[in-house]
């Protein structure tokens, strides 16, 4: 591990509608600048294009994605885990967030957790 860059990484497994996919960049690329201000270091979301369908389970079933939602897999890189609870302790009570409005997705079905690194190359 040692001349790594190794720190903290949020990941979140997502269902959006296709129909919100422009929405969805929208707020993501809002919200994006705040996290990195409060000391995010890297910030991506990914929409699905070859997320195929598993025998025992997959990324769909993970968070039930319905006919016509798409899967997002995205990442938030911290320093560490202390800044990562920082920043989402400030980001919670940002009013900017609050101004956003409802995430075009639903959030109950999101899946995350924060991860420490172990291999990076």
């Amino acid at each position: 591990m040692s001349g790594t860059r190794m720190g903290y990484v949020d990941g979140f497994v997502l269902a959006v509608p296709a129909a919100n996919r422009e929405e969805f960049r929208r707020h993501a690329a809002a919200a994006a600048p705040i996290f990195k201000e409060f000391g995010a270091t890297r910030i991506v979301e990914c929409w699905g294009d070859d997320v195929p369908d598993g025998k025992l389970t997959d990324f769909r079933g993970a968070v039930k994605a319905e006919p016509g939602e798409v899967v997002v897999f995205s990442w938030i890189e911290y320093p560490s885990k202390e800044v990562r609870d920082a920043v989402m302790q400030r980001m919670m009570a940002d009013p900017r967030m609050k101004e956003m409005g409802e995430m075009p997705f639903d959030g109950k079905r999101m899946i995350f957790g924060g991860f420490l690194p172990i291999v990076e190359a």
